[in-house]
């Protein structure tokens, strides 16, 4: 059976396992006379406060290396595989799945479906279960690794093996009890497609996964991502107003059915229910703490919620001015006050005059207002929003995460962008300076001569971002 080389790629400099003479390309064999699977293995073993660590030198000589430490104290060690095995790949064929409708010659790494419980609980990915051997389930117990994000989809068992393709699908939700009994914390999704899982098959998803209250935290409810690349695949429908209302209706149903009992509202929609369906967004305390922005759940209404805190942050900061300088009125001369008063007022708009803010067409209505109230609060300001078609996966992907440099570059060219483009973090791979179809931001800076900020997503960065402070 194939395994995973554990090979050390960096040590931390002043780390226990520098001082022992541990070197990157050392190879770490086992821990106490047990072989590491992977990265949760190797955390377990590195609670304990006396280990013997067995490593083989890139020369073949072994060491074994005795050592006293701190509890839960780190050796220092980065490996090359940040999770020390292979990263286990999905082999379902939904009929939802995005990366199926994702055109060819795009870089290797985004065709790669991912199902690794692991990763749900490193990265936050969402697993079906169906990748989980018993063996895994109880890895995860006796770790308690949580919390877990599983893909539900329905609680069907005969129609979760339709929509995975995936003669198993159904059985593995029995996994969901061993986690639930064992106390493990999980959250939960349900990718909604028209005519399949949603209406009566969507009530009676919802009603079985209040079962797992409360180790269930959450379950949120977002529609199927649909591109232009669907050729050959399930025919399925976008929704419509109508459709997105009527979704709306049955989670803020169960919402208020679970609450009194739990203090949770469980259920969730994701963002674009609400686009879609012209409806306003639910307040900041529906959300539970925002246990699901990373799938869309909350993160206009945090957006929202934050630049209002950060604008408040400006009034209150101009009042204290205003209060400093009567103070001073009394000691300084008329010429002096004016100019302080000027310097006071013009503080946070003398960096950036005009500029652009480019999103999604989904994010693109609240940002307009966001910006509305920023130009009447700093008059000297000159904003310009511009909302980006996806041209490259189509239409009827709206949130600015699927935005590509070409698609960016192609529908500003000729516009007035003023001197920076404001862009969201989120455009961008992790970590990285390119985007999807790998244009870099100095593709971007170049292509339209004007130079690109990233920002993060915080209401609060956004208003720094744009005020150049």
């Amino acid at each position: 059976m194939h395994k995973t080389k554990h090979v050390i790629r960096r040590i931390t400099e002043g780390s226990i396992a520098e001082e022992l003479g541990m070197e990157p390309g050392d190879e770490l064999l086992e821990i106490g006379g047990l072989t590491i699977e992977d990265i949760f293995d190797y955390q377990y073993l590195m609670q304990d406060e006396y280990i013997e660590v067995l490593i083989r030198k890139a020369d073949g000589e072994e060491w074994l290396l005795e050592i006293d430490k701190e509890y839960d104290e780190d050796l220092g060690i980065e490996f090359e595989n940040g999770l020390m095995d292979d990263y286990r790949s999905c082999h379902n064929k939904c009929i939802f799945c995005f990366i199926d409708q994702m055109p060819e010659g795009m870089r290797e790494t985004l065709y790669f479906k991912d199902d690794d419980s692991r990763l749900s609980f490193l990265q936050g990915n969402y697993v079906t279960l169906t990748n989980m051997s018993d063996e895994d389930v109880e890895r995860i117990i006796r770790y308690h690794l949580s919390p877990i994000n599983i893909s539900f989809q329905t609680t069907n068992p005969e129609l979760r093996c339709m929509m995975l393709n995936n003669r198993f699908a159904g059985q593995a939700l029995l996994q969901v009890r061993k986690l639930y009994e064992a106390g493990i914390t999980m959250n939960g999704q349900i990718v909604l497609c028209k005519g399949v899982n949603d209406g009566a098959e969507l009530e009676r998803s919802i009603a079985d996964l209040t079962a797992y209250l409360p180790h269930l935290e959450s379950v949120s409810v977002v529609p199927v991502g649909l591109s232009k690349y669907r050729d050959g695949l399930y025919p399925l429908e976008p929704f419509t107003k109508e459709d997105a209302q009527e979704v709306l209706r049955c989670i803020h149903r169960w919402q208020d059915k679970i609450y009194p009992q739990y203090g949770l509202h469980f259920v969730h929609a994701s963002d674009e229910w609400y686009v879609l369906a012209e409806e306003p967004l639910p307040e900041a305390e529906r959300y539970d703490g925002y246990l699901q922005l990373e799938n869309g759940v909350g993160m206009l209404r945090l957006l929202l919620t934050e630049f209002a805190e950060a604008m408040k942050m400006l009034e209150e900061q101009e009042q204290e001015q205003e209060q400093e300088q009567e103070q001073e009125q009394e000691q300084e001369q008329e010429q002096e006050q004016e100019q302080e008063q000027e310097q006071a007022r013009v503080c946070y708009q003398g960096c950036a005059s005009e500029l652009s803010v480019v999103t999604g067409q989904l994010a693109y209505p609240f940002l307009q207002d966001m910006v509305r109230q920023l130009e009447e609060r700093f008059p000297a300001l000159q904003i310009h929003v511009y909302a980006i078609t996806n041209e490259f996966f189509g239409e009827r992907i709206t949130v600015s995460g699927l935005l590509t440099g070409q698609d960016i570059i192609r529908q500003l060219q000729g516009r007035e962008l003023g001197e920076r483009i404001l862009l969201p973090q989120n455009v961008l791979r992790s970590g990285e300076d390119y985007f999807l179809d790998d244009v870099t931001v100095g593709d971007v800076e170049k292509a339209l001569q004007v130079k690109v900020d990233i920002v993060k997503s915080s209401g609060h960065d956004f208003v720094h971002a744009v005020l150049g402070c």
